[in-house]
């Protein structure tokens, strides 16, 4: 037996339907908090899911599922850091979720973060079982795609600074820094 959850929200267009297979071994105060979260959450009160998935976290902190959505939760709540952090957990305690990879994924992409996007949807790709997962993250690429076609291109600020250019950046300011020294009248 398996729990159907559809989620929508503004992190895309696309609802998330969350296969749950029965969860073994988690307490019963921490599924209640979890469903308490996931009804908050479908009725649009992210703060009071928020407020729920927390206290599931705390008591089942190896939940994954409820850090997929505590994460999903705060980013709807514009906590993006938090958001990130809870989905990447997800993502460790559940390596095989496609929700939690693909949501992951649709994060960063929002965010304008390509590469981890693109990392992300590699990975959900690698955990789908269903037509709906793989429609769902097909178009999810090719909005990125087309975004990133119609955008202005951003630049990449993942390269280290080469030691050159370095060089040129610190004699130039050694210099302006040398120039002010000179003609400032002490």
């Amino acid at each position: 037996m398996t729990n159907a959850f559809s989620i929508s929200g503004e992190l895309g267009e696309h609802s998330l339907t969350w296969q749950c297979p029965p969860i073994l071994g988690v307490a019963p105060e921490a599924l209640e908090c979890f469903h308490e979260g996931l009804e908050r959450l479908q009725t649009g009160d992210a703060g009071g899911a928020l407020a729920a998935l927390f206290q599931c976290t705390e008591i089942a902190p190896s939940f994954g599922e409820a850090h997929v959505f505590l994460g999903l939760a705060n980013a709807l709540s514009n906590k993006i850091y938090p958001a990130i952090d809870h989905l990447e957990l997800a993502t460790e305690l559940q390596p095989d979720s496609f929700a939690a990879h693909y949501t992951l994924s649709q994060l960063n992409f929002k965010l304008r973060i390509p590469q981890k996007g693109y990392a992300a949807a590699q990975e959900a790709l690698r955990c789908v079982t269903t037509l709906e997962q793989r429609k769902m993250l097909t178009q999810l690429l090719k909005e990125e795609r087309a975004r990133e076609r119609n955008g202005i291109a951003r630049p990449w600020f993942n390269k280290p600074y080469s030691k050159p250019g370095l060089f040129i950046a610190g004699s130039g300011l050694a210099a302006v820094v040398g120039a002010l020294l000179l003609h400032v009248r002490w």
